[in-house]
């Protein structure tokens, strides 16, 4: 999960973004009704969000702007990000405020970028946000995949700090499917890097000839949700084709198949690869089908909803709902809909056990809270 704030920022965020004529709702849920507040709007295909210590929050947009809106809803957007290739389903991507924000005032970001010896990838990117300041200083790029691609497709891009504060991030197969097979290759992987770019000597293919050092796991499609459960254990969702968006519990050194297995189908409804399972090729905890896009990923605490501790939350980019995923084996359990859950791009726990979510439709950002 990510940084979640205290009591006193929660209040302050309350009195924060956008609350002066932010609209009181409900919607919804396998709980009851939830109350609904708009927090701030007006973003340009918002894509991540997450939380600064003491209220207020980071907002990305996919064009490559970087948003700070405080806690009485003054929004500023921050300069000195590095330089970002805007296309297709690429930009400037997720961002993470680390446990040590308040030490270091460092936070993490990913984004795409034009790729030494030819197209685009997934970079990595640190800086420091100093205190009150409208501009990111010390800028280094931790990590840049290889090699580049010539589409503007599935880049992943989300980010996680694990909790011993090494960094997983995605990167999908580029829309050139069999190097999602290929170790000599970063894409359809989750990678591992230390907060310094280092690799970790612990991850699974170090010392291998034929493999990239920073994969962690492998043989996805486009993963774009990725969260840590309240033991500590690492999951992620993924695009399929037509069909066959999944869930998996990520392992270390495990290959997911794609695309030599799938539960879905090519676009046009050939055959893909070579079946649903093959020994050596681990299974999803769950998937959709038809498919739902998910994007943006929340593995609740128990916080605020005891009963949903360890619950999925993933927004949909397709049907305009949250997917509310629980039990043991995982099942949809409900679809969170209302007129605010247009194409929603991320979903996070944050303050208190509030669980925010990015309307990409409505340029808005919501949170929501049991109904009192």
């Amino acid at each position: 999960m990510r940084t979640l704030l205290t009591a006193a920022a929660l209040a302050a965020a309350l009195a924060g973004p956008g609350q002066g004529d932010a609209p009181a709702g409900e919607i919804e849920t396998a709980a009851g009704p939830a109350a609904l507040e708009r927090m701030a709007e007006g973003f340009r295909t918002p894509w991540s969000l997450d939380f600064l210590p003491g209220g207020g929050f980071l907002v990305t947009e996919r064009a490559g702007a970087l948003w700070r809106v405080a806690p009485d809803g003054t929004r500023t957007e921050i300069g000195g990000l590095p330089g970002i290739a805007a296309i297709g389903q690429g930009g400037l991507l997720d961002v993470l405020v680390p446990r040590d924000f308040a030490d270091r005032r460092e936070i993490v970001f990913t984004y795409t970028t034009e790729i030494e010896g030819g197209g685009t990838g997934t970079a990595v990117g640190a800086a420091r946000l100093p205190d009150g300041a409208g501009r990111l200083t010390d800028l280094r790029v931790l990590f840049e995949m290889e090699p580049g691609g010539r589409t503007g497709r599935h880049f992943g891009s989300r980010l996680v700090e694990a909790p011993d504060g090494t960094l997983f991030f995605t990167i999908g197969d580029r829309g050139e499917r069999p190097s999602a097979q290929d170790l000599s290759m970063h894409n359809g992987s989750v990678l591992r890097i230390a907060r310094d770019g280092s690799v970790p000597e612990d991850n699974p293919l170090v010392g291998r000839d034929d493999a990239l050092p920073e994969i962690w796991s492998w043989g996805h499609r486009n993963p774009q949700g990725l969260a840590l459960d309240p033991e500590g254990r690492l999951w992620l969702h993924e695009h399929g084709a037509r069909g066959g968006d999944e869930i998996n519990r990520v392992e270390k050194g495990v290959n997911y198949g794609w695309p030599v297995i799938s539960y879905g189908t090519h676009y046009s409804g050939a055959k893909i690869g070579e079946g649903t399972s093959k020994p050596g090729m681990a299974q999803p905890e769950f998937y959709w089908d038809p498919s739902i896009a998910p994007s943006g990923m929340a593995i609740h605490s128990g916080a605020l909803w005891p009963e949903w501790r360890g619950h999925i939350f993933a927004g949909s980019l397709k049907s305009d709902f949250i997917a509310h995923v629980g039990g043991d084996p995982l099942r949809e359990i409900a679809r969170i809909a209302g007129p605010a859950t247009g194409r929603v791009r991320d979903v996070t726990e944050g303050p208190e056990g509030a669980l925010w979510f990015i309307s990409e439709a409505e340029g808005a950002i919501y949170r929501m809270t049991p109904a009192p």
